[in-house]
């Protein structure tokens, strides 16, 4: 057995929904690495009763608090009131559908360092789809986010993500609660905007993928439905879905 890692000022917080066994898979690998929190908490956005009742059976050997709805609300109000629970310092959030790294460990315990020694600091982000394009190496494999109008792209503004990241618990009240009623992709990309308007700051991990893998099994795939214009990869769409981001956050920052 690894030697514990104890996080007593972290939460961990999950998002569920139909995906019960890769939320175990997501426990196990944290048990596996030794990682104990001050308490872990189960956000569910009304799954079906199969997998709402194996969280139920599961919840004691696992030890986490299980929030519910009767319905599906969608991603903003799964995070909320998963969020509304948490009672700790910091807030570690982690789709179901992630699995740690053996590395993971060590670098969530220097996260918190940076984010206790930099109270400016909002969250530290540990996953992405590409490397965010402006950073300032800091240390420990972390970098500060760089943001400003002035520089170029749109990719500048994917300060903010859903993906695996550690937060200050007050993080609602700084920025806002997450929109509800709206589609996943929406949420997140509101959430974006109040991060950026209200001068959020964040640190990144520079390897990408060096400290979580995401899994999708065609047992429990993917729950989030994107538009199809934004998944398509012909090279004319992929072009004016740029173009069309560029000018679109653009606006929305300065405007909306």
């Amino acid at each position: 057995m690894n030697e514990p890692y104890i996080f007593p000022n972290i939460t961990l917080l999950v998002t569920h929904y139909n995906r019960s066994s890769s939320l175990e898979r997501l426990l196990i690998s944290f048990e596996k690495l030794n990682c104990k929190f001050s308490e872990v908490v189960v956000s569910d956005d009304g799954s079906q009763s199969s997998h709402l009742d194996y969280l139920k059976s599961i919840q004691h050997k696992y030890n986490f608090s299980l929030i519910t709805t009767p319905v599906n609300k969608g991603l903003g109000n799964n995070i909320n009131k998963g969020q509304d629970a948490v009672s700790s310092p910091f807030t570690l959030y982690v789709q179901e559908d992630f699995v740690p790294k053996s590395t993971f460990p060590d670098s969530l315990q220097k996260a918190v360092e940076i984010l206790e020694q930099r109270p400016e600091i909002d969250m530290a982000r540990f996953y992405a789809y590409f490397k965010y394009p402006f950073l300032k190496p800091l240390r420990d494999g972390f970098s500060e986010i760089l943001f400003s109008l002035l520089l170029p792209g749109y990719r500048k503004f994917y300060v903010y993500s859903d993906h695996p990241h550690l937060r200050k618990t007050t993080f609602l009240e700084k920025f806002g609660r997450y929109h509800e009623g709206v589609k996943g992709d929406v949420t997140e990309y509101d959430m974006m905007m109040s991060f950026l308007k209200k001068k959020g700051k964040a640190i990144f991990y520079d390897d990408i993928n060096g400290l979580f893998d995401q899994v999708n099994s065609s047992e429990e795939p993917s729950t989030m439905k994107r538009n199809f214009l934004r998944e398509n990869n012909n090279f004319l769409m992929v072009a004016a879905r740029n173009i069309y981001r560029h000018l679109k956050f653009n606006f929305d920052y300065l405007f909306s």
